[in-house]
Order: structure tokens, then sequence, then C-alpha cells
């Protein structure tokens, strides 16, 4: 069997196949390898579920609360005031232009912050980078961007693919769900690519590069867009009236000026001395500028030396069945923590159920592991997991909660059907009982607007957000459930998420995409508008109302579509 060797060099991906030239290729992380057998996948260690866990490396162990240690102090980082303080200038090269503002006071600031205040967290930071920048450089050469972009991961999420910010960006590069879908990272129940450091480091590269096209290959407003939005670095830079460069250099000599900042990154320093963007986003590029002078030169800012870590190659196994991360490692006789801490993509811990995933797992293992799981019954592919009786629970109770058969729950327990259960005692669940109530609850997200469907709301739920879960308006939830805007919902409570199946047959939607109804005593343009979700004017235009008035109980409505 041919096995392909992925090397990381100099941050670049270089291609070594047996018995051929070495060849250097742009890294193509788009998806997994589409051959039968394990392929090696040069993928860097990412960052780890706890417990930390490198299998031939060594770092620094993180305890348990480690991600909360991270997330605590990155939102200091975003939070904190600059003031004047002294600092260090710039005596390294680099692909951005440190040197023009090293003696910016933000700038200094953040220098002052991560040597500080932040130091045990960025020493945990600096040393996580090693495992990523390689592969970050390269991605990011490949899209012809300033390669010390990589410090951006730093500020974002201190290199962590299990971060979560307050405002539900995920991943070593902070995407949004939306975001994240525009640039091809899928985002659901099973997968979230996003904390797929190959992946997300594509897809991040893509958008950067995007971003630097648009503000006229200036990465600082670039990096400032990527934290507050294109659209307000835009707005303000219109604002501002920004045009030429010349308008934010020296007068009498524009020249010079110009060629010590050839991408107009002034505008960036200009713009966030207005009001135009947000106090993080004005600290952004500071930030990025400090970590990128520490991280260059630690020894210089107190920080211990962090070695480079060699190429580091990994198998991907094709599975093309739900199958438990747990029931992979176990099949390959490998550490269940080093499985999971490389595919931290697979939210549940398992892989989905539609075509084929892949698993990474440590180089050398694949070929085993492949063989392995193929003799693993597919009733034995999901891990069982235990339950914890509560007070007043029995046999029954539980299975019904998990959709078994008391026989079958007490079977699996090797318990008598009517065997009195103690509270705090545990039963074990079959996993393939898992596995289809993560389908149930993936068929109610994609038949919410079936007739009849409901959700049961769920502890910090709200009404805008169960209409975009199950893409319908608020309107439409309004009308199903005869609720007005201003009702709280309760946790536990069940809400129609479709129109109900007891509606008359006039009022279901026609074939050519319209429908009609019959109208009702009490009923308004405006209610049944928000009930079909259109707007009046629509309502009134394919009825040839010209008024509220006209509505009567007993005429027929085109409900257009």
């Amino acid at each position: 069997m041919r096995r392909w060797l992925l090397c990381l060099t100099s941050g670049s991906f270089l291609a070594c196949v047996p018995g051929q030239t070495t060849t250097k290729l742009v890294p193509n992380t788009e998806a997994e390898p589409s051959a039968s057998a394990p392929v090696v996948d040069a993928t860097p260690v990412p960052a780890p579920i706890q417990p930390v866990l490198f299998l031939d490396t060594v770092r620094v162990p993180a305890p348990v609360t480690d991600s909360v240690r991270d997330e605590e102090m990155l939102n200091r980082l975003r939070e904190v005031t600059p003031n004047t303080a002294e600092g260090a200038g710039a005596e390294v090269d680099f692909d951005i232009n440190v040197a023009r503002y090293a003696e910016h006071d933000r700038v200094k600031f953040y220098l002052d912050f991560f040597q500080g205040t932040a130091r045990e967290r960025m020493s945990v930071w600096l040393n996580r980078k090693p495992i990523y920048e390689p592969m970050i450089r390269s991605a990011l050469a490949g899209r012809g961007l300033p390669e010390d972009l990589v410090y951006l991961a730093l500020i974002e999420s201190g290199y962590s693919n299990t971060a979560v910010s307050r405002s539900r960006a995920v991943g070593m590069w902070q995407f949004m769900k939306g975001t994240a879908k525009e640039y091809g990272l899928r985002v659901d129940q099973w997968v979230d690519e996003r904390r797929d450091p190959i992946k997300a480091t594509n897809a991040a590269a893509r958008y950067l590069s995007d971003l630097t096209t648009r503000f006229g290959g200036s990465p600082y407003l670039a990096a400032a867009a990527y934290n507050g939005g294109g659209g307000r670095v835009s707005r303000g830079l219109r604002k501002l009236g920004a045009g030429a460069d010349e308008a934010y250099f020296d007068e009498e000599q524009p020249e010079q000026e110009l060629a010590t900042d050839p991408n107009g990154d002034d505008r960036f320093f200009h713009l966030s001395d207005s009001r135009y963007l947000r106090r993080e986003t004005k600290d952004y590029v500071p930030k990025l500028i400090a970590a990128a002078m520490i991280g260059k030169q630690p020894e210089k800012y107190g920080f211990p030396s962090v070695p480079p870590i060699g190429p580091y190659e990994v198998d991907s196994v094709p599975v093309t069945e739900p199958t438990s991360l747990e029931v992979v490692a176990k099949a390959g006789g490998l550490p269940v923590e080093a499985v999971s801490a490389l595919n931290p993509h697979f939210v549940r811990g398992v892989t989905p159920p539609t075509n084929v995933s892949w698993v990474r797992v440590p180089v050398g293992s694949g070929v085993a592991t492949t063989e392995a799981l193929a003799a693993v019954p597919s009733a034995d592919r999901i891990t069982s997991f235990t339950h914890v009786v509560a007070r007043r629970e029995t046999i029954r109770s539980i299975a019904k909660r998990y959709g078994m058969t008391a026989a079958d729950l007490a079977g699996f327990n090797r318990l008598a059907g009517n065997a009195t259960l103690k509270v705090g005692s545990e039963l074990r669940v079959p996993g393939t009982v898992r596995l289809s109530r993560f389908a149930a609850s993936d068929r109610e997200v994609a038949g919410g607007g079936r007739a009849g469907g409901t959700h049961q709301v769920r502890r910090g739920e709200t009404l805008g957000a169960i209409a975009r879960r199950y893409k319908v308006t608020v309107n439409q939830l309004l009308a199903w459930n005869d609720i007005g805007t201003t009702s709280r919902l309760r946790i536990g409570q069940r809400i129609r998420v479709g129109p109900s199946g007891e509606s008359r047959a006039s009022d279901a939607p026609a074939a050519n995409g319209a429908g009609s109804h019959v109208v009702r005593r009490g009923e308004t343009l405006a209610g049944l508008a928000r009930r079909y979700g259109v707007s009046v004017s629509a309502l009134m235009t394919a009825n040839g109302l010209r008024s509220a008035r006209d509505l009567r109980a007993g005429r027929r409505l085109t409900i257009p579509s």
C-alpha cells in the first residue's frame, strides 16, 4: 500500500512520495482524503480537549479548568482599557508593519499587559503556538497574506480549538456560525468545523484575503474588519472622508511617508482615534502588534524560549456509519483522550450518520485501526452511557425517557423487570438509544415547518432563537401559538413550530405556491399576515382589498406565495 507522507518544513507543506522527487504543494484543506485506505494527514496536533495529551511532544500540562481560564483572560484582554506605558521596540523582521507602530501608546500598553496581568496565560498560548504555526503560516502564504497574521489566532482564542466566546463565536479563529458557513465550514448538530484546526485555518485565510483586498491591501484594516465587521470599518472610513492614503501622512513629505507605509495601515490608526469603531476593535491591531513582538522574541520580554515542534503526521481512517470516537480508539488500542483531541470537530463524540467521515488517529495506527474497526458490529459502535437514578424513578419511567421498553432496559442491566431502584444507583443505557435521540432531534429541526411540529423550550431560549433554528419567522411562531410578543416562554413548554395539523384543507398551500383561507369571526389582516408569514400589503394586493375594513367573516382570501 502506498502511503503519502506530508512534512512541515519552513512553514510550508511538502509532499514526500516514496521513490519520487519531493515537490512543494499548496495545502488542500477542504476535505479529508478520498482514498479507501488510511492516508497520512500531516495535521499538527490540535489543541486538546481536557485533559491535555500530546502523544510524542512534551508540553506544559494544563489543568481541567484550562479553557475556562483562557476565556477569562481573553475577556479581560477584550475589555481592558489601554493607558500609556513603557515598552520595547521591534528588532526582528516582521511581514506586518510593526516597527512603525511599536511606540504607539496602546501597543506599549498591551506589551505590559501580556508581560504582567496575562503572563501566565500568555505562556500557555506561546507554548501552543508551535503546534499550529507551520500550518497557519503555510495557509496564509498560500493566499499571499503576511504570515505574521498567525498572531491573530493568539489574541482570538489562545490557539484553542474548543474556545467559545460570549457571543457564541467558536474555535481557534472564533468564527460566528453565519460567517463559517459562508466560507464553507460545516456547522450542524454533528460536526462543527470551526473546531477543526486545518479547515478553520483555511477558511480564516480566505476570509482575511477577501478583507485585505476589500481594504486596499492593508492587513491592519483587514484585521479590524475581522474583529468588528467589514461594514463598520467601511462606514467609519467613509465618515472620515478616507480617500487617498496621502490624507493620513505628513503633508510636507508624503512620498517618504508612503514608502514607510505602502499599504496605508495608518488609516487604521486614524480611524481608531475616531468614534466610529468599538473599543475592542480599536485595540485589536495594537494587541496583534504586541503579540507579534513577544511571539517573535519571547526571551526579550521575560518569557522562556519555545522550541519548535517537528513534523507531526496523523492517519485518517474512513468511517462509514455512526461510530463513537471511544470505539475508534479502542479498536486501534489508542488512548481515548488522544483520538478525541485529534477530532474536536465531532461535537457529540460520534461520527455523523451520513456519508464517509474521516477520523484522525496517530500516525502508524491507521491500518490496524481500520481493520479492527471493520469487525465491530453496528450495534456496538456507539458506546453505552450511564443514567443516575433520581428520586421516584423506575425502570419503566427511565426506559420511557430513552424511548426503550422496560424489558429491554432491565435486560441490558441484567435486572428483573420489577426491580426496585435505589436513588443514586447507576443504570447503563445502550449507545444506540443515544443515536436514535440525536436522529430524532435532527428530524425535528429538519421538519420544523411541517404541520403539527412542536418544540420543547429549553433554558435560555427565546422566540428569536427558536425561529432561527426552525427557519421560520417570529411572527409565524406568534400566530401558530396564539401568543403575543410580550409572552414569556417557560422551560419545558411545547410550542408549535409549524402550522397546526388540524387546519382546514382550504388553509393548506396550493401546488402553485399560493393557498387560500376562509376568514373567521375576529380575524384581522395583521393576524393572518403573521400566520402565513406574508406582509399585510401583499395580502391586500392579492385580494383587491383597499383597507382592513373590507375583511369580512366567510370571505375566502388568496394567500400569496
